[in-house]
């Protein structure tokens, strides 16, 4: 996975793969309801803030936002399965 600036895409580009990852996630925001506009805003804050990382995934050619939390699994899960080939010797 490669992580992607938010700033190098168009904004249009960028307002679609939030949307995609609201619609997807199906987040909830607890009793209170919110317009997709200020779900997107929300979500854009976190990218801005560094708590959402914008990822280009190479094996699925597709773009995703995922968590700090997620991406520190991500590279100690590859880690730990390079390690594993590396000792197989394979």
């Amino acid at each position: 996975m490669i992580a992607i600036a938010a700033s190098d895409l168009a904004p249009e580009t960028l307002r679609a793969i939030i949307e995609s990852f609201i619609v997807r996630e199906g987040t909830d925001y607890g009793e209170a309801e919110y317009s997709l506009d200020n779900k997107v805003e929300q979500v854009r804050g976190q990218l801005d803030r560094g708590d959402v990382l914008l990822m280009w995934d190479e094996q699925l050619e597709s773009c995703n936002l995922i968590t700090k939390a997620q991406w520190r699994r991500y590279l100690a899960e590859t880690s730990l399965a390079e390690s594993s080939l590396a000792e197989s010797g394979e």
